[in-house]
């Protein structure tokens, strides 16, 4: 039996009490924050957190009964405003009211909140909550891992979230010792690094406050355990048993040096947490484990072929968890998440794939989705996303028809509008002017050619050398920008012959994808647009895609049905059917129940 997670002093406010007095003095340390200068925030944010935190310290120490000097930092002053003063008191005392990994966790956000929203997204800052920390600590020792043995690194360690738990994991899974050898058992298996010197320094602070009770028994000050420096650079960190964390996530620019180190997973555009991931599996040993938190669009999007190829290879998942809400998860985040465990050499193989919802602050639900198995090579990895899709899944996979094999492929509108400013029009007028069609246009089944929004002029001048622009046969427009929110992610119509011909040719905006005819196809462009705006194939795209963009890769991957279905469908179209028919006639297909 594991020892119980240290403990300290009883709070003298009920965790409620804590919780709200926290939140309110963060809310206020965030709009202070926004009145900072923007030359100054910087350095206003991390004296104001110097402040926080050596409060924190100063009443963790109090509770473990020792009089310790905070270690130095980066920031060796806090602010002078007293009403700051005050504010950054409130907030290190009232973390130091709260669990160790919960107290890392909120003045993490606190500090990533007060930053310049550029710097913010430059360096993609968030901070995964508590109950999935713990969770993703779960399916880790699920996958196999021993706390008690295991070296454990986290290298993008912000500060500290996921250190400071894992820390506590190690502690209570040790068997009896001293405090010396228990201390130091920890402290010769733990690492961390952090490209922003304050926020590592943080990661230090937060983890000794931590682990204060057994660093007093043991009469021993924590060593520093975290690297400052940029993770994707460095080549002396070692190898470990895990490597856990939630990796910055962004687009970035690489160095040709990074580039060609990393060359293996890229393809086209670099983002951050993708090269972590690669770097998970360079930091991990022969049967090591990689848990990481992510974005999930790296499951079909095409700039994460090579990524996946990779993973699939040299470090398959285990165990994938899909967060069901994004809103208030993190802070300033809509993307779509997920908690993933992979094993480095291991073969593929199913993986297992559950749903998450919070049902509080420090609880998540968990539903078995089933055991999936994943194609091989760079495919989009088709995962349900819902625990109720057993029978849909089960038809979903088994359809091995796609748009190409219909005749059609599928291109992002090719005019950037502003690049090409000088050449809008407001009237037809002139020579070369074709109507410019942009994303409102487009409804489910329903194209208004329309340009009522801000910036938007109806025509464009085209130029004899921009042949390319021009589409000049009927086809299906589909928006490319849709929430997992919405009712449908998949909103098509066919741009008709009709309009066409009453223009010569049109120019397709890059916010549409287009759908197009490559060759003779017994399936019309309003059959293909039918499908598209169906309830089965909405839920059949939204196991493929992984973010709010819809892109021409992950609908030229979309499993549809076979020639036989296809040209029933055809058939129904064309005679006028009712839409309920076809909609019927598709969940038949794809087992979706309605």
């Amino acid at each position: 039996m594991t020892k119980p997670i240290l403990a300290y002093a009883q709070p003298s406010v009920t965790p409620e009490q804590t919780g709200t007095r926290f939140a309110l003095a963060k809310v206020t340390a965030r709009l202070l924050a926004s009145k900072f200068s923007p030359s100054t925030r910087l350095e206003q944010a991390r004296s104001f957190c110097y402040a926080m935190l050596a409060e924190h310290w100063r009443a963790r120490c109090e509770a473990a009964g020792c009089s310790w000097e905070i270690g130095v930092g980066p920031v060796s002053t806090g602010p002078s405003d007293l009403e700051l003063i005050e504010v950054a008191k409130n907030i290190g005392n009232a973390a130091a009211q709260m669990e160790p990994g919960k107290a890392a966790y909120m003045l993490g956000t606190v500090y990533t909140g007060m930053l310049p929203t550029d710097l913010r997204s430059a360096w993609g800052a968030y901070h995964t909550p508590p109950p999935y920390v713990n969770r993703l600590m779960d399916l880790a020792e699920k996958a196999g891992f021993d706390w008690t043995k295991g070296r454990v690194i986290d290298p993008a360690c912000g500060g500290g979230a996921f250190l400071t738990p894992v820390a506590l994991r190690m502690l209570a899974a040790m068997p009896d010792g001293s405090a010396e050898f228990r201390l130091a058992r920890v402290t010769s298996r733990l690492r961390g690094a952090e490209l922003d010197p304050f926020a590592a320094w943080m990661s230090h602070v937060l983890l000794e406050s931590a682990m204060l009770p057994i660093c007093v028994e043991a009469g021993k000050r924590l060593p520093n355990l975290i690297t400052v420096g940029d993770s994707l650079g460095l080549d002396t960190l070692g190898e470990f048993d895990l490597v856990v964390g939630n990796p910055p996530y962004c687009r970035v620019t690489l160095t040709s040096v990074l580039r060609l180190k990393y060359s293996r997973s890229l393809y086209g555009h670099a983002n951050l947490y993708g090269l972590f991931t690669d770097l998970g599996i360079r930091l991990a040993k022969a049967g090591g484990l990689i848990a990481y938190v992510t974005p999930t669009s790296f499951l079909g999007g095409q700039y994460f072929k090579a990524l996946r190829e990779l993973m699939a290879e040299e470090a398959p998942p285990q165990f994938i968890d899909f967060m069901n809400h994004r809103e208030g998860v993190f802070d300033d985040v809509l993307q779509e998440t997920l908690l993933a465990v992979y094993r480095k050499g291991a073969v593929l193989a199913p993986v297992v794939v559950s749903c998450l919802t919070q049902v509080s602050a420090d609880a998540v639900k968990v539903a078995g989705a089933g055991n999936i198995s994943l194609g091989k090579g760079s495919t989009p990895w088709l995962l349900p996303r819902d625990a109720e899709q057993d029978a849909f899944f089960e038809k979903l996979s088994a359809l091995s028809c796609r748009l190409s094999d219909f005749g059609y492929s599928v291109s992002t509108g090719p005019l950037v509008w502003n690049r090409h400013k000088e050449q809008l029009r407001t009237t037809k007028q002139g020579k070369g002017v074709y109507p410019l069609v942009w994303a409102e246009s487009v409804a489910a089944n329903q194209f208004l050619f329309s340009a009522a929004r801000r910036n938007h002029v109806p025509f464009i001048q085209v130029t004899k050398t921009q042949d390319h622009l021009l589409v000049k046969s009927s086809c299906v427009l589909v928006q490319r920008t849709t929430a997992k929110e919405q009712n449908r992610r998949l909103i098509a119509a066919v741009m008709p012959e009709s309009f066409i011909k009453a223009y010569g040719a049109a120019v397709v905006e890059n916010h549409l994808n287009v759908v197009s005819q490559t060759n003779v196809s017994p399936i019309s462009p309003a059959t293909i647009a039918a499908v598209l705006n169906s309830q089965a194939v909405d839920a059949a795209f939204r196991c493929i895609s992984g973010s709010v963009a819809v892109s021409a890769y992950e609908l030229n991957a979309l499993p549809l049905p076979d020639l036989k279905e296809m040209m029933t469908l055809e058939t129904l179209v064309t005679k006028g059917a009712d839409n309920s028919l076809i909609e019927k006639r598709l969940n038949r297909i794809y087992g979706l129940k309605t």
